[in-house]
C-alpha cells in the first residue's frame, strides 16, 4: 500500500511539472488534426473508388 501511495505521490509530483497547452493551442491544433483527417480520407475514398471501379470492370470483360 505504501508503493502506491509513493507512486500517487511522485504522479502529481510529474503533473505539476507538465506544461499544457494553452486553449488556443489546442483549439488550433484540434482544427489541423480533424482537416488532415477529412483530407486523408478523401484520398482513401478516392482510391477505394478507382479501385472497385477497375476490379469491376476486370471481372465483367473475362
Amino acid at each position: 500500500m505504501n508503493k502506491a501511495l509513493d507512486f500517487l505521490k511522485e504522479v502529481r509530483v510529474e503533473l505539476q511539472s507538465v506544461v499544457w497547452p494553452t486553449t488556443e493551442q489546442t483549439v488550433k491544433l484540434t482544427v489541423v488534426v480533424l482537416l488532415v483527417t477529412i483530407i486523408v480520407s478523401f484520398f482513401v475514398f478516392l482510391i477505394d473508388s478507382a479501385l472497385t471501379k477497375g476490379l469491376e470492370l476486370f471481372f465483367t470483360l473475362k
